[in-house]
């Protein structure tokens, strides 16, 4: 729950392992204080709930009740062509997320549920998605389109939608404030690393191109996602190894990336703990990670025609200074320079070159709080 006119966390939780009875609620307030319990739930009504009460607590809550409450947004991750920006709910949006499912299975459902939750538990209250796709509904068809028979398109909506976009929207306007620039007058780069990982190229304010594509694979090497790989590479493996079409899913999307690469982990700590203990396959991973991340910033510098701001944003991106070191390196004929000790630091501004390299933590809640605002403002309050 966040106060949007004075931007600061009221309160937040987040209820793990929903549908067995040793579920952990996690709730934070009074700046960061944490209830935590473990606690049969069932499912996500019960969840909900959890949160709720815990919100008018006599003694962890942040209101008094829940006449305290005037809208409730959402995180949904496909949109389809359908939402280039955020909505308020009502049933034919619910019906258009759901059509979007067949694009985002493993979230649109889930997604779904929170907003039936809602509607169950708090009737009275609007709520309004926010989409992770709808960022990047301004790229040109030439960005976005594949190139097989485009009749795949017209049918089946097959077509780069890209992720990430509440986050990489939030830092490219954050970072351009910061050095005291419109970003609406910059061609920004931004690098959004975590365990999923993508890349967006914004020139004036508007997403032109970004890593990820129809669905969340393509693009980087991540966490366990291969990202970009020859098509036939598929084809041989799953020939070669008789595997189904879920075993390849879950290969690519769950034993790829920097987990397949270096047979240690996903989480890149522990890929830079095995480079400092002599670990080759661990040091390759670092290299294929990185040298993919460079690769894609130069490509969108040329798209572009010049950057002004490269911006380096969630886990590893804000924490990592080795990750961030190595993928600029050699790009001092782009203006982009790193300073050694900044950059250790994570600071903020970590460049001494033409081009501005900054670390700027990304707040996709505060997007989603702000956005659910303006939408109900403009709907009620007119």
């Amino acid at each position: 729950m966040i106060n949007t006119k004075v931007s600061y966390v009221l309160a937040k939780g987040i209820v793990e392992r929903i549908g067995v009875d040793d579920a952990i609620l996690r709730y934070y307030y009074n700046n960061k204080e944490e209830y935590r319990e473990v606690t049969p739930v069932k499912d996500h009504n019960e969840a909900i709930k959890k949160i709720l009460d815990n919100l008018i607590h006599p003694e962890r809550g942040v209101i008094e009740d829940f006449e305290e409450i005037e809208a409730i947004g959402h995180r949904v991750v496909h949109g389809g062509e359908k939402f280039a920006e955020s909505v308020l709910i009502d049933n034919e949006v619910i019906e258009q997320i759901n059509y979007c499912s067949r694009f985002a299975p493993l979230h649109n459902p889930h997604n779904l549920k929170g907003i039936y939750v809602c509607k169950k538990l708090l009737p009275d209250k609007p709520q309004v998605a926010v989409f992770d796709t709808a960022f990047h509904q301004q790229m040109p068809p030439y960005a976005y389109i594949y190139a097989i028979p485009y009749i795949f398109y017209q049918e089946l909506g097959i077509r780069r939608y890209g992720f990430h976009g509440t986050s990489h929207y939030y830092v490219a306007k954050k970072s351009a404030q910061i050095i005291g620039k419109d970003w609406k007058e910059l061609k920004i780069i931004t690098c959004h690393l975590g365990n999923g990982a993508s890349i967006t190229a914004v020139a004036k304010g508007v997403s032109v191109d970004t890593s990820m594509g129809f669905t969340p694979l393509e693009g980087l090497v991540m966490g366990t996602r291969c990202g970009d790989i020859d098509p036939a590479v598929v084809l041989y493996i799953m020939e070669q190894k008789a595997l189904s079409i879920q075993d390849t899913d879950n290969l690519l999307n769950k034993l790829a990336g920097l987990k397949g690469l270096s047979q240690i982990s996903n989480d890149m700590r522990e890929i830079i703990k095995g480079i400092g203990e002599g670990n080759k396959l661990a040091e390759l991973a670092f290299e294929v990670y990185c040298y993919r991340i460079k690769k894609y910033i130069g490509a969108y510098a040329a798209s572009m025609g010049g950057v002004d701001i490269l911006v380096f944003t969630a886990g590893i991106g804000e924490n990592c200074w080795e990750v961030r070191e190595k993928c600029c390196s050699g790009l001092d004929f782009m203006g982009i320079t790193i300073d050694a000790e900044l950059n250790k630091k994570n600071s903020t501004i970590i460049s001494k070159g033409k081009v501005k390299v900054m670390v700027v933590p990304t707040n996709e809640e505060l997007v989603i709080a702000q956005e659910t605002e303006r939408i109900i403002n403009a709907s009620f309050k007119k």
